[in-house]
């Protein structure tokens, strides 16, 4: 058997292969719960050429985004897209990580990016805080009522101070 007849034959069995687990739909499975790698490599690569000395500061901007929305659209692929109308700050989020990251590994450091991360990230958690308040406080209010009765009610016989009414 030549060199050429034996490529072609496992060129074949991996074609094959590859027909065979796609008509079974293993391709669709792994490509509906694992698209977001395609962005998450992409993320992580240009951070490791960055610290491999490969590529300038700068890429780490797009790099930090890549990576934190890479990490919000697989948790939305594995728990549920429906959980996007709680995490959506972490988009604003990835824009600062991104800026951040420039700002630490830059030399000299420059300041705009960092005040830009910060505000950034100031912006998105309060509105991380504003939806998780908005969604969850009616729960807060019951937890803080419960606590507050509590409190009344046995708070001050642990103390040793009965007051009468």
């Amino acid at each position: 058997m030549s060199k050429n007849q034996y490529t072609v034959g496992v060129l074949m069995l991996i074609a094959g292969a590859i027909i065979l687990l796609g008509k079974w739909g293993i391709f669709s499975f792994l490509g509906t719960i694992f698209w977001p790698l395609f962005l998450l490599i992409p993320g992580i690569l240009m951070h490791v050429l960055y610290f491999g000395r490969i590529l300038p500061a700068a890429i780490l901007i797009p790099g930090g985004i890549l990576t934190v929305y890479s990490l919000v659209f697989l948790y939305c692929t594995l728990f549920g897209w429906e959980n996007l109308q709680y995490i959506w700050p972490f988009f604003i989020f990835g824009i600062a990580v991104g800026l951040y990251e420039f700002h630490l590994f830059e030399m000299p450091r420059p300041r705009g990016p960092m005040i830009a991360a910060m505000a950034l990230a100031i912006v998105a958690a309060s509105c991380f805080t504003a939806i998780m308040l908005w969604s969850w406080g009616i729960y807060l209010l019951a937890a803080l009522l419960i606590l507050g009765g509590a409190w009344i009610v046995f708070g001050r016989q642990l103390m040793g101070k009965r007051t009468k009414f």
